[in-house]
């Protein structure tokens, strides 16, 4: 089974404990989540693997109830309505989100740049909250949006929380590149992650996008830390001023929402 992300899976886990026909439903929902656009019965049988009959039925069971939706001939299906409420569910009930709200405001009027805050989900960053840079030339990047933890400075500055043995167990020995400058060798990224845990701060060199350098620091209200805080600029507006003034910002915010978090 080639379509899923996490820990749903059937078969062994939890001593096999797990009921097949939910693992299924929420697979189906990872899949969809993780593809954007509409596919058809074919292309999702070929992922995920499940018998053709029981999935057309499971899929005509999340049309109905509002998880999926179909185009207008109903044989190619995409991600429903009922996702995007529960995911807004999560982010206006997350206590993290709701105490980090004025430090991400104050970061982009000090910045003037675009501010993030994302969650470390396995290998993974999630994005939680935004503020758009005032610039006309501003990067942009939706609330929901998934990267590879080892390609953006959120999750370089999470994997730092690491142990070194930890990351290696979590990571594989060869990392996929999303640029040309993303760090593709396990054991060079750990070189960088002692690095980000003496300076306290990640750096993203243009490894999640051309032309867009990231900051991050983690925030540690936990051991080790799930959440960061970023400010991403373009490289042709970045001078080694603005870079320092950036960077003493960051660490700043990641006092203070270590003060706001300390008690969730």
């Amino acid at each position: 089974m080639t379509g899923t992300r996490g820990g749903a899976h059937s078969g062994t886990a939890n001593g096999g404990s797990q009921v097949k026909s939910a693992v299924r439903t929420v697979e189906l929902l990872e899949f969809f989540a993780g593809r954007p656009g509409m596919h058809t019965l074919a292309a999702v049988q070929e992922s995920v693997g499940y018998p053709k009959s029981s999935l057309y039925m499971l899929l005509r069971t999340l049309v109905d109830l509002g998880w999926i939706e179909t185009d207008a001939t109903g044989t190619r299906y995409g991600i429903g309505v009922r996702a995007l409420l529960v995911g807004t569910s999560y982010i206006d009930g997350d206590e993290v989100v709701a105490a980090a709200r004025p430090t991400l405001d104050r970061l982009a009027e000090d910045t003037t740049e675009t501010i993030h805050l994302a969650r470390l989900d396995g290998t993974d960053v999630v994005y939680l909250a935004t503020r758009q840079s005032q610039h006309y030339l501003r990067p942009f990047t939706r609330v929901g949006r998934r990267l590879p933890a080892h390609a953006t400075s959120l999750g370089k500055a999470l994997l730092a929380t690491h142990e070194d043995d930890q990351v290696r167990r979590l990571l594989p020995a060869t990392l996929d590149a999303v640029t040309e400058h993303t760090i593709t060798d396990r054991e060079r990224l750990i070189e960088e992650l002692r690095a980000i845990r003496e300076r306290g701060y990640a750096v993203d060199r243009e490894e999640n996008t051309l032309g867009l350098r990231c900051f991050g620091v983690a925030i540690p209200y936990r051991t080790p830390a799930r959440d960061a805080i970023s400010c991403s600029v373009p490289v042709a507006r970045l001078t080694p001023g603005h870079e320092q003034m950036i960077t003493d910002a960051l660490l700043d915010a990641r006092d203070r929402l270590t003060l706001a978090t300390r008690r969730l």
